[in-house]
């Protein structure tokens, strides 16, 4: 498959990110994919030189729970128009008493804790790629770099439990994460992360945190999380604009996200035919000719 280049760096979260001083909106994409429609229409958007894609993980008016986001349409969809750099934004929950709220956060870990989506492209050949670090080290250190300079109070590395929800935790599960050391609580940054590996993209995420979760005496109210969301989105637009021009484009292939599935495939080639072709050429293309080679 041809790439159609729009972008290079591409930011999910919620509606009007790309509503940024000095932001010039170029277009809107209507993307169909193997995996189905992404959740909503991609805006290309130009600052300081650079394209850069903007999609809402829950669609305009946050109409998709977490369960039912197109995750793997949407990584697909960014992978076609030549994205690499993902950089994500996600509201979370605080397991770490020094993580408060209104912080913000660039977690290193993940823990999976959902249940009910696809986390995987590949369903029908095996791939094993690793997932050890699931954050992309030089995407994070230019994330936490942008939050600080804008005078954000940004933790450095933490483990993210994403839950499958839309139910907040119980107060015995939050002190279960808590007993297990790890920091955040969300639901959106899985199956995420392990697509944009697959797809060989580099991918961290801002988390912005909004409450302390239930462990800490109290009922996390969506009213709650809201207020903090919107007292937040000052300084998520400061940080994108920081941020933008520090992304190394045209430097992708020093990224170990750009090889990440060089020695995954296991599958025999002979077995990777014609009839994968609409799936994973953009995704494998580079390893194998689709005619039982590799390249």
């Amino acid at each position: 498959m041809t790439v159609n280049k729009k972008a290079d760096i591409a930011m999910i979260g919620g509606s009007g990110l790309e509503h940024i001083e000095g932001m010039k909106v170029l277009e809107t994409l209507d993307i169909d994919t193997p995996f189905g429609k992404p959740s909503d229409r991609i805006t290309i958007a130009e600052y300081s030189g650079r394209r850069v894609a903007f999609l809402p993980r829950h669609g305009r008016g946050h109409s998709i729970p977490p369960t039912h986001v197109p995750y793997a349409a949407n990584i697909w969809a960014l992978k076609s128009i030549g994205v690499f750099w993902i950089v994500t934004f996600s509201a979370v929950g605080s397991l770490n008493i020094d993580m408060a709220p209104e912080h913000f956060c660039i977690p290193d870990q993940v823990i999976d804790r959902t249940r009910h989506r696809r986390d995987s492209f590949f369903d029908d050949i095996v791939v094993h790629a690793s997932f050890a670090d699931p954050f992309n080290a030089q995407l994070r250190r230019i994330l936490l770099e942008a939050c600080r300079a804008e005078g954000v109070k940004t933790h450095d590395g933490g483990t993210y439990v994403c839950m499958e929800g839309p139910q907040f935790s119980t107060r015995a599960e939050s002190n279960l994460y808590r007993s297990w050391n790890a920091d955040l609580i969300g639901m959106t940054a899985l199956p995420e992360a392990k697509l944009a590996l697959e797809a060989e993209m580099a991918y961290a995420t801002v988390a912005q945190i909004t409450d302390y979760d239930c462990w800490h005496d109290s009922v996390v109210t969506v009213d709650e999380v809201l207020k903090r969301m919107k007292n937040n989105v000052a300084n998520v637009h400061r940080v994108i604009g920081r941020l933008i021009p520090m992304i190394p484009v045209g430097r992708e292939n020093e990224n170990p996200a750009s090889s990440a599935l060089r020695f995954a495939l296991t599958t025999h080639p002979s077995c990777i035919g014609a009839q994968h072709r609409e799936k994973y050429e953009l995704l494998l293309g580079k390893y194998v000719d689709f005619e039982g080679h590799l390249r």
